[in-house]
């Protein structure tokens, strides 16, 4: 499904954000863009979200920024002495390559930080506020789902309709067949055994008997009505369901021996794949 959430808090002279991306996928997948100093609480973040969430996309991403209000900034010379001694072994390597400037090197991740800051204070409180950022996409993908669900209701209802005009004709096959029959006997100018032309009304009947395709229709709109107003998440349930709909309509359209029957097959083969498009979006 996807959604939006976003929360800031401030902690220690840092203002601290996260922002929480969802989008549609078959399964869950995580990606997540931290700052090097807190890259720890990520399995911690990666669980809560298994915890919460069942399908879907989730890019996470914590923006760190300092206080520049106050003169709290520090360098790390430790960090600071790699990072030149580093491009220094570059220039003896690469003598054309261009050495960084002073303001490259305040960039590098680390070498500029906050002289007041609390590791673990910033830790714990970008931890908490990933919880409430994780609730506010949770309830905003509970939103998006109450709408697919009612989409998804009236979809089905779509597919009642149409079973329920091709039902009367399904039950009149055996007559149709047999007037059908006894019509091209009568433009060949022939006639057949009474017993011989039953067995060939059966045939063609039994051939042609869409029945059973209505019934597991009927089947599968039952259940997929059933799990929209269960908890828990079916998205890959209801997807399955989608491809037996699919399965039943073309068996449908494939016995059809009727031009209204035909048309409706195809009319359910739209209905069901707007359904199957819908069910990719939910858990």
């Amino acid at each position: 499904m996807t959604a939006f959430a976003q929360a800031t808090a401030v902690s220690n002279g840092c203002q601290i954000s996260w922002e929480l991306r969802s989008v549609n996928h078959r399964y869950l997948e995580n990606q997540f863009r931290l700052p090097e100093t807190l890259r720890a609480i990520e399995p911690t973040a990666r669980e809560l979200i298994r915890q919460h969430i069942k399908r879907g996309k989730i890019d996470a991403t914590l923006k760190i920024e300092l206080d520049m209000t106050e003169p709290t900034l520090a360098l790390n010379n430790g960090l600071l002495s790699q990072v030149v001694a580093a491009t220094e072994e570059i220039s003896r390597t690469v003598p054309s390559a261009t050495p960084p400037n002073t303001l490259d090197l305040l960039k590098w991740p680390g070498v500029l930080t906050n002289a007041k800051a609390d590791q673990a204070q910033l830790m714990s409180t970008a931890a908490d506020l990933f919880k409430s950022t994780l609730e506010q996409l949770v309830q905003a993908r509970n939103s998006e789902g109450k709408r697919l669900a009612s989409l998804l209701e009236h979809q089905l209802t779509g597919i009642e309709e149409i079973v329920n005009f091709v039902r009367p004709l399904g039950d009149n096959i055996m007559q149709l067949q047999q007037q059908r029959l006894q019509r091209r006997l009568e433009e060949l100018q022939t006639q057949a055994e009474p017993a011989r032309l039953e067995q060939e009304i059966a045939l063609l009947a039994q051939r042609a008997d869409i029945r059973e395709e209505l019934d597991r229709l009927g089947i599968h709109v039952a259940e997929a009505r059933q799990l929209l107003s269960a908890k828990g998440p079916h998205g890959r349930r209801l997807d399955f369901l989608s491809q037996e709909l699919n399965r039943e309509a073309n068996t449908l359209g494939a016995k059809a021996s009727q031009t209204e029957v035909s048309q409706k097959a195809i009319d359910l083969k739209v209905v069901i794949e707007q359904i199957r498009e819908q069910v990719q979006n939910i858990e």
